[in-house]
C-alpha cells in the first residue's frame, strides 16, 4: 500500500468529518472539493506541502466558487493553477449544486480574481511555482464552500453559532496538525478572519510570529489599489523578506 503524506492524511481526515456536518438556513448549498476535487487537491499537496520545515505558512478562509471549488487548490482559479502551478487533475460534481454556480472543473470559463491576484503576487515576486513554494505554503482553514438559495456566498463567520461550534473546532484541529508537520515560522492570515483563527489555533504563547495580509477580493476597495504593493510591505512589516526573489 502506498506511503500516504501527512498533509494528505490530514486533508482526508479533515475532509470526512465536515463532510458528517449539516447546516441549515440561510446555507442551501454545500461544495466539499476535498471530497469531488481529491485528485487536484491532493497533487498540490503531493508536489508543494512535503519540505519542511516551511518558513510561512499562508493561511486562507475558505474556498471561493471560481477557485478552490473547481480546482482542489486554494485561492485555484483556474488559469493560475494549471500553468502556473502545473496541477491538472479530474474533478466530479458535488451531489447537490446551485444552477448558477455549477462545478466544471477544469474547463470552467470564469476566472476568479482573488486567485489571479495571489498566485500572480507569487509568479511575479518568485518567478516560478518552485521557488516560491521553496518558502511558503499555502493552505484555506475551511474546505467547505457555503451557498444561499440566491447563489450568494456564504462565509463560515455568518453560519449559526451552533453551526460553527463543530465546524470550527474541525478547522482548528486541521491547521493545529499543519502547523506541528510544517513547522513554520510565520503564519500569516489572508485577511484578518484567518490570522484570527490562527491565533485561537496555536495561542498566545506561541513562538510563530502570526500576522495578516491583506485579503485578495475585489470585494475590498483597498486591494483594488496595487494589492501587491501592500503586500510587499506588510510581509516585510512582518519580518518576512523578499529577498532573492524578482520583487
Amino acid at each position: 500500500m502506498a506511503t500516504i503524506s501527512p498533509l494528505v492524511r490530514i486533508s482526508r481526515e479533515l475532509g470526512k468529518k465536515v463532510s458528517r456536518l449539516s447546516f441549515g438556513d440561510p446555507v442551501a448549498y454545500v461544495y466539499n472539493p476535498l471530497e469531488y476535487a481529491r485528485a487536484p487537491h491532493e497533487a498540490y499537496l503531493e508536489r508543494y506541502g512535503a519540505k519542511t520545515p516551511r518558513e510561512v505558512l499562508m493561511l486562507g478562509m475558505n474556498p471561493g466558487p471560481f477557485g478552490m471549488a473547481q480546482t482542489g487548490v486554494p485561492f485555484g482559479d483556474v488559469t493560475m493553477v494549471r500553468d502556473f502551478l502545473g496541477i491538472t487533475g479530474e474533478v466530479s460534481r458535488p451531489k447537490k449544486q446551485h444552477p448558477q454556480r455549477l462545478v466544471q472543473g477544469f474547463a470552467c470559463p470564469r476566472s476568479e480574481v482573488s486567485g489571479t491576484r495571489f498566485w500572480g503576487f507569487a509568479r511575479d515576486r518568485f518567478g516560478t511555482a518552485e521557488r516560491f513554494f521553496d518558502r511558503f505554503f499555502v493552505w484555506n482553514w475551511c474546505p467547505l464552500v457555503f451557498m444561499e438559495a440566491s447563489s450568494r456566498n456564504l462565509t463560515p463567520d455568518k453560519l449559526r453559532a451552533s453551526e460553527r461550534e463543530p465546524l470550527f473546532a474541525a478547522c482548528d484541529q486541521a491547521l493545529g496538525r499543519i502547523v506541528e508537520t510544517l513547522r513554520p515560522r510565520f503564519v500569516v492570515g489572508v485577511g484578518g478572519f484567518a490570522e484570527q483563527r490562527a491565533h485561537r489555533t496555536l495561542g498566545e504563547g506561541t513562538p510563530i510570529t502570526i500576522g495578516c495580509i491583506l485579503h485578495p477580493s475585489p470585494a475590498s476597495p483597498a486591494a483594488n489599489k496595487d494589492w501587491a504593493g501592500n503586500v510587499d510591505r506588510q510581509l516585510r512589516e512582518l519580518g518576512i523578506e523578499l529577498e532573492g526573489a524578482n520583487a
